[in-house]
């Protein structure tokens, strides 16, 4: 019986991490196809906006539900432009979640993909090193569309975080103020191991981005290969 039991045992420990970082990296590669799909939709973001971004955060399957009883959050990965001046190739993505209470829209509890671009490096490093709450500690905006951007309000070109959301089929920026983002610790010492920050992964670029992010990392390079902000990183 203690053979049988120690048999057990070795089994569950070798298992689990193995599991648990299978279903890390099809999060990722499910991040990279909403990427592509979100892209691809006519009227979608704006490649001005695109092409100013610092870093893009990608949260696929967001369920109002999840926020209305408060105990459960959307969860996705955050890459930035590598580089001091956030000018160079898209960097490994790390993994993060988003939580909140209401998020100010009505779907019906319908899954919702998110898309946020982060617009400047202060925005950029207060999300990868600790949480934050959307419209309090970074300035946070629902993203202009298509050829909205020309329409755009100052206050909407200054947010430091621009929001967009797809779901049944319908793409348009919204509001997530209120809402919080914070790095998953968890998850990303699943994909990375243990004792790595999500500063570390995307800023300091000290890990090669896993094989499940070639989608997302590729789609952005091609996408937007070159930062024409102009901020030189903020």
């Amino acid at each position: 019986m203690k053979t049988i039991f120690s048999v057990v045992a070795t089994v569950v420990l070798f298992c689990l991490p193995t599991s648990a970082q299978k279903d890390e990296s099809d999060r990722i590669e499910s991040e990279g196809i909403v990427m592509v799909e979100i892209l691809d939709v006519p009227d979608n973001i704006p490649q001005d906006i695109l092409d100013k971004a610092e870093c893009v955060i990608v949260l696929p399957s967001v369920l109002k539900a999840a926020f209305v009883v408060g105990g459960s959050y959307g969860r996705g990965v955050m890459t930035c432009r590598s580089g001091a001046n956030f000018n160079g190739r898209w960097s490994a993505p790390a993994m993060m979640a988003l939580e909140g209470g209401s998020v100010g829209f009505q779907i019906g509890g319908q899954a919702t993909d998110f898309v946020l671009l982060v617009m400047n490096g202060r925005g950029a490093e207060s999300i990868l090193s600790s949480k934050v709450k959307l419209g309090a500690d970074v300035a946070a905006a629902a993203g202009p569309k298509g050829r909205d951007v020309a329409a755009a309000t100052d206050a909407t070109l200054r947010a430091e975080i621009l929001s967009y959301s797809r779901s049944r089929g319908l793409f348009a920026g919204v509001s997530l103020e209120g809402s919080t983002l914070r790095p998953d610790g968890d998850a990303n010492g699943k994909v990375y191991g243990q004792g790595i920050s999500a500063k570390e992964i995307v800023i300091n670029g000290t890990v090669h981005a896993p094989a499940s992010a070639r989608l997302l990392v590729s789609t952005l390079n091609k996408k937007s290969p070159k930062n024409r902000s102009g901020k030189q990183g903020d």
